[in-house]
């Protein structure tokens, strides 16, 4: 392509972008759309290996009679009042133009119908009223599919596979001139690690647009793909980036249990359908929690009395009934993975309860962004889980995510669209090539240790239920945990799990001191 140029150790691109979620997908599809030169990258040998690739439920469109002030109320409900009123008004506003512009006509995903031919719409837990569309039980998927489709065909995007993002280019830290640390903090892209090549290359953009996803996987049990580690929290952090919000971990109520399965989800569409939690005598529990919503309550309400229900009885799991409450038809034609997946582990949901645990799910906090999703870095944007909004508040409603990665996602875009023609290309002979003083191999064993450590620590002590002493003694651990990966980091050779367990450590300290300076209960952080 005539916009990259490249060496062994450099590229030059107009724009990064890093992450190939919804939000990644919707900014590179808007740009390239408008004739911008765009090199996508990510750290999977798969780009549909993402977050959005794993959501199950659907996406916020627009209920009968529906209105952006309903779906606003909903919304800040759900956030415990803790939403950033301006961002849930954007999403509420441009929800429904945003995915008929540019789900529906532009890469045509394919969303259930009615027989009548209109978009099937389905209750979640937080709604109000039916607004949410999806294409069965792997709405996630057929969206990732259809954006990346359009991005592999696309002659203005470069898309690059198995390239780690190490840390964010910034003058202040990188330049190669001293009187750079008078300057206003900048980004100018990237240094990246090719791990089919094994090396590192200085990748300078005139904008970047971070897309990383969450963080999952620095706990024991999520419902996160393997690279949900908090790359991105844990570069902006390095980079001096502003971070808030980062205590609000939403734990999905319902994740397959089973001692010896991977945890996968169970869309909370299942009980918008009709299934009940129930005990191991097959007895609903919701009604005891919260009399009004019951198996419908916000995530944050189901999964602690999920908890809770647990403790009171001695019981490693709960249940979901499908079999009392959905029709066997309507279970196989609307939940044809989950049906599959559970019976692939021996379970028949159409004839047996479904064990359930909650999971670490969704980070609501993350890189503050304005409403363009800029950060408070020049020349840097945030979009999608690695950033905070302000629409998920203390807690996010069901299925808002993919619709707040579509929409940022886009207005990033045009805001980088508008400051574009302005902005110069970073001197190259100002940022130093990487140099990687490691010389010892990575032993995959003390990796392993560690990261294990990381996940039982946060899902132990910064977990759904969280007490001083139990904050106290994660930030102990961590911060010592933190200081021996380091150097650990700085005498081995690079990996991409060797920068995941950099970036784990910093993201569960991130976490935690957030969990520890906040000692008010608000939406899913609950000090006890």
């Amino acid at each position: 392509m005539t916009n990259i140029q490249s060496s062994p150790d450099q590229l030059e691109t107009e724009v990064l972008i890093i992450g190939t979620g919804i939000a990644g997908c919707a900014a590179a599809l808007t740009l390239a759309d408008a004739g911008i030169p765009v090199t996508v990258v990510t750290r999977a040998r798969a780009p549909e290996d993402t977050n959005t690739y794993w959501a199950q439920g659907g996406i916020i469109y627009q209920g009968v009679d529906d209105a952006p002030e309903k779906l606003a109320v909903d919304v800040m409900q759900a956030g415990a009042g803790h939403c950033y009123a301006p961002a849930v008004q954007i999403l509420a506003e441009q929800g429904p133009s945003a995915v008929r512009r540019i789900l529906l006509d532009r890469v045509n995903v394919p969303f259930d119908h009615t027989a009548n031919g209109e978009l099937s719409l389905a209750l979640e837990g937080g709604h109000t009223i039916p607004r949410i569309i999806h294409a069965t039980d792997a709405t996630g998927k057929a969206i990732q599919l259809a954006l990346l489709n359009a991005l592999r065909d696309h002659p203005k995007i470069q898309l690059l596979t198995s390239h780690t993002a190490v840390d964010l280019l910034t003058p202040d830290h990188h330049s190669l001139s001293r009187l750079a640390v008078y300057e206003p903090h900048t980004c100018v892209g990237a240094y990246l690690f090719d791990r089919e090549r094994e090396r590192v290359i200085r990748c300078l953009a005139k904008k970047t647009i971070l897309a990383t996803g969450g963080l999952g996987q620095i706990f024991l049990r999520t419902t996160n793909p393997i690279g949900a580690r908090g790359d991105g929290l844990a570069m902006a952090y390095r980079a001096g980036v502003r971070i808030i919000n980062a205590e609000f971990v939403q734990f999905h109520p319902t994740t397959f249990y089973h001692q010896q399965a991977a945890r996968f989800l169970i869309s909370e569409a299942v009980r918008g359908a009709g299934a009940r939690l129930v005990n191991a005598n097959g007895e609903p529990f919701m009604q005891k929690y919260d009399a009004e919503w019951k198996d419908l309550a916000p995530r944050d309400v189901v999964a602690r009395s999920i908890h809770r229900e647990m403790l009171s009885h001695d019981t490693t799991n709960v249940y979901l009934d499908l079999r009392s409450y959905v029709p066997r038809a309507e279970i196989l034609s609307h939940f044809p993975t989950i049906y599959e997946r559970c019976l692939q582990h021996g379970v028949d949901i159409t004839e047996e309860l479904v064990p359930v645990v909650p999971a670490a799910h969704y980070f609501c906090g993350g890189i503050w962004v304005n409403e363009s999703g800029q950060t408070d870095h020049q020349h840097l944007y945030a979009v999608g889980e690695v950033a905070c909004t302000g629409v998920h508040g203390a807690n996010r409603l069901a299925s808002t995510s993919l619709l707040e990665g579509l929409i940022w996602g886009e207005r990033a875009a045009l805001d980088v669209l508008h400051q574009l023609p302005a902005a110069a290309m970073p001197v190259a002979a100002m940022i130093p090539p990487w140099r990687d003083a490691g010389v010892e191999i990575a032993d995959p064993a003390l990796i392993s240790q560690d990261m294990s450590a990381i996940k039982h620590i946060m899902w132990n002590y910064v977990g759904l239920v969280r007490t001083t002493p139990r904050l106290a003694r994660a930030r102990s651990d961590l911060h010592q945990l933190e200081i021996e990966i380091e150097h650990f980091y700085h005498r081995t050779r690079l990996s991409d799990e060797l920068i995941g367990l950099r970036n784990a450590v910093r993201a569960a300290l991130s976490v935690a001191d957030a969990a520890w300076q906040n000692n008010r209960s608000m939406g899913c952080h609950y000090r006890e």
